[in-house]
C-alpha cells in the first residue's frame, strides 16, 4: 500500500503544471467546473488513477460529487480517503461545490474540516469563487469557517475585485456593511481599483453603487495609464462610458501609449462608444506616442464606418505616423471603401511616406488595379519620384504590374492632352465615363481586333517605337511598355499595348482613328501595313471610334 501511494505521489510530482499566468475569464471559461469526461477520454496506465486529473479514482468521485451538489455520494467517499486531495489544477472538492454554489455540499465539506483558503494554480481559494460567482449564502458559511477575507490570487484580486467584475453588488454590500472590510477597495496587481474592473467588466449596477453610496468612484488610472473610461470604452461597454462620461470630466486623457479612450475604442472597433465619446468632444486628432490618431489605425484595419464617422467630426486626413499618413495604410491594405471617403474628404493624395511614394506609387507596387483607378481619376501627380528616383510608372513597370503600368500611361497621355487643351471641359465624358482600365465594350471591339492584328502580324521589330515617337510617347513610357518579357517577339505585346493606349485618348479627342493610324504609317514607311489598315475600313465602312 505505502508503495502504491509513493508511485502516485511521484507521478503527481512528475505531472504538476508549471505556473501560468492568470486570465480569470478564460480560466473559468477553460475548466467551467463541469463534470467528469467520458472514460474513453481518459489516458490511464492505471485503472484506479487519473492521470490526467491527478486524482485516485476514488478522490475524482469525490470531486465529481461536489460538482453535483450530492451530498450522500460525499459521506460514503468521504470516509475513507482525504478530503483535500488536489487534481491537476490544484482544487479540491471545495473548490467544485463553492463555484457550483452548492450550498449542501459546502456545508458538508466545512464540518469535515476542509482547508478552507487552499489556493489552486492560479492562487484562487474557494471564497474568491463565492464572490466570483456571486453566492452570498455560500461566502457567509466560509467567512463563519475562518476563510482568510483578504486573500488575494496571483494577479492581486481579493474578493471585492472578483465580486466587482461579475456585477455582484450584494457580495460588496455584504463585504462594507456587514465585514466591515472598505479596506478591500485597494489596486490589484495592475493597478486596478474595483471600480476600475467593474468599468473594464461593464458592470453598470456595480458602478452605481461605488459612487453612490460607498463613494468609491475614481478616475485614477492603472499603471499603463488607462482610466475607466478606456477600459470600458475599448471593451465596447456603451452604459459604462456614457455613465462615466455624465459624472466625470474625463475625456482626453492618455494612457503610457499616449492613447486616449477613443483612440483604444476606435482601435477595438468599438463603434458605438466611439461616437458617444466623440458626442461628448473626444479629440480625434490627439496622436499616441507612435504618432498616430484613430483614424490612423481604421484606416489600416478598413472599417469604413469609423473612418466616415471620425472625417465627420474633423478627423485631420494628412497626420502622418512615422511618415505614413492614413490614406497609405488604406491602400497597403487594399481597403477600397476608405480609400474612397478619405480621397472624398480631400485628403492630401500626393502625400508621400518615408520612401517618398505616394498612395498610386503603393499601389502600383503592389498591383492594387482599382486603387490605382481612384487615384488616377482624383488627378494624382504621376510625376512624382520616390528615393530610388523613380515615378509610380517606374515602380509598376519594375513590379511588371503590366496593366498598371498601361493605366499609367493613359493618365499621363490624357492630362497632357488635356493641359494642352483647356478649351475643353467634361463634355468630352458625356458619352462613356472616364477609365483607364482595359476597354471590354463591343463597340470598340473591332478596331481592337484590328490593332491586334496589325501588332502581331504586320508591324516589324522597332515599328511600334517609331509610331509611340509620333505620337508623342515619351522615353520612360516606351522604356515601361518594353519591360515586359515574353520572349523573342515580345515586340508584338509591346506593338499591340501602345497601339490601345493610343486609341484611348483618341476616343476621348473623338477623332477618326483608322485616318490616323493610316496616316502614321505611311509616314514611317509602312504602306504594307497602312493599305491593309484603308482595306479594312473600307470593307467595314465605319470609321471607328476607339477607347
Amino acid at each position: 500500500m505505502e508503495r502504491r501511494v509513493l508511485s502516485v505521489r511521484t507521478k503527481i510530482k512528475d505531472n504538476c503544471p508549471k505556473k501560468e499566468k492568470l486570465d480569470l475569464p478564460k480560466w473559468m471559461q477553460r475548466d467551467n467546473f463541469r463534470g467528469p469526461r467520458k472514460h474513453s477520454d481518459r489516458e490511464t496506465d492505471d485503472e484506479s488513477f487519473d492521470t490526467s486529473e491527478m486524482l485516485l479514482d476514488t478522490e475524482k468521485q469525490f470531486m465529481e460529487a461536489a460538482k453535483r451538489n450530492d451530498v450522500k455520494t460525499l459521506k460514503h467517499l468521504g470516509k475513507s480517503l482525504n478530503v483535500n486531495a488536489k487534481n491537476v489544477h490544484n482544487r479540491t472538492a471545495l473548490h467544485y461545490s463553492v463555484a457550483g454554489k452548492n450550498k449542501e455540499a459546502t456545508q458538508f465539506l466545512l464540518q469535515r474540516r476542509v482547508k478552507v483558503d487552499q489556493k489552486d494554480k492560479y492562487g484562487m481559494a474557494p471564497i474568491h469563487l463565492a464572490a466570483w460567482f456571486g453566492s452570498l449564502e455560500i461566502l457567509k458559511l466560509l467567512v463563519q469557517a475562518g476563510a482568510e477575507q483578504k486573500v488575494e490570487n496571483e494577479e492581486g484580486l481579493n474578493i471585492m475585485h472578483c465580486a466587482a467584475i461579475n456585477n455582484h453588488t450584494e457580495i460588496v454590500e455584504y463585504i462594507i456593511n456587514d465585514m466591515q472590510m472598505k479596506e478591500l477597495n485597494k489596486e490589484d496587481q495592475s493597478g486596478h481599483l474595483p471600480f476600475a474592473l467593474a468599468a473594464e467588466h461593464g458592470s453598470i449596477e456595480m458602478l452605481k453603487m461605488l459612487m453612490e453610496p460607498y463613494n468609491m468612484a475614481t478616475m485614477k488610472p492603472n499603471k499603463r495609464g488607462d482610466t475607466p473610461l478606456h477600459l470600458a470604452a475599448r471593451n465596447g461597454h456603451l452604459d459604462a462610458v456614457q455613465l462615466l462620461l455624465q459624472s466625470f470630466d474625463t475625456r482626453d486623457e492618455v494612457n503610457m501609449d499616449g492613447e486616449t479612450a477613443l483612440y483604444q475604442a476606435a482601435d477595438n472597433s468599438q463603434e458605438e462608444c466611439v461616437l458617444a465619446l466623440l458626442d461628448a468632444g473626444c479629440d480625434p486628432n490627439i496622436l499616441t506616442v507612435a504618432k498616430r490618431s484613430a483614424l490612423h489605425v481604421v484606416s489600416e484595419s478598413g472599417d469604413s464606418s469609423l473612418v466616415q464617422l471620425l472625417l465627420e467630426y474633423n478627423a485631420h486626413t494628412d497626420v502622418q505616423n512615422q511618415l505614413e499618413a492614413p490614406l497609405h495604410l488604406a491602400v497597403k491594405n487594399g481597403h477600397i471603401p476608405v480609400i474612397h471617403s478619405l480621397v472624398a474628404a480631400g485628403c492630401n493624395i500626393n502625400v508621400a511616406d518615408k520612401r517618398l511614394q505616394t498612395a498610386l506609387h503603393l499601389s502600383a507596387e503592389l498591383g492594387r488595379t482599382e486603387v490605382v483607378e481612384m487615384l488616377l481619376k482624383s488627378g494624382v501627380d504621376l510625376q512624382i519620384r520616390d528615393r530610388q528616383g523613380k515615378t509610380a510608372l517606374g515602380v509598376a513597370a519594375r513590379a511588371n504590374e503590366v496593366i498598371i503600368v498601361d493605366m499609367i500611361i493613359k493618365a499621363e497621355r490624357y492630362y497632357s492632352w488635356r493641359k494642352a487643351n483647356p478649351e475643353l471641359n467634361e463634355s468630352v465624358h458625356s458619352e462613356h465615363p472616364l477609365t483607364f482600365k482595359l476597354d471590354h465594350r463591343n463597340e470598340t471591339k473591332q478596331l481592337r481586333s484590328a490593332a491586334w492584328r496589325l501588332a502581331y502580324e504586320l508591324l516589324k521589330p522597332g515599328d511600334w517605337k517609331r509610331l509611340a515617337e509620333n505620337w508623342a510617347f515619351t522615353k520612360e513610357q516606351v522604356a515601361a511598355i518594353e519591360d515586359q518579357w515574353t520572349g523573342q517577339r515580345s515586340y508584338r505585346e509591346h506593338g499591340h499595348r501602345m497601339l490601345l493606349i493610343w486609341l484611348h485618348r483618341e476616343e476621348l479627342a473623338q477623332t477618326n482613328p483608322s485616318k490616323q493610324l493610316y496616316q502614321e504609317l505611311i509616314l514611317t514607311g509602312n504602306r504594307k501595313a497602312a493599305d491593309k489598315i484603308r482595306t479594312d475600313a473600307e470593307n467595314t465602312g465605319k470609321s471607328c471610334c476607339i477607347s
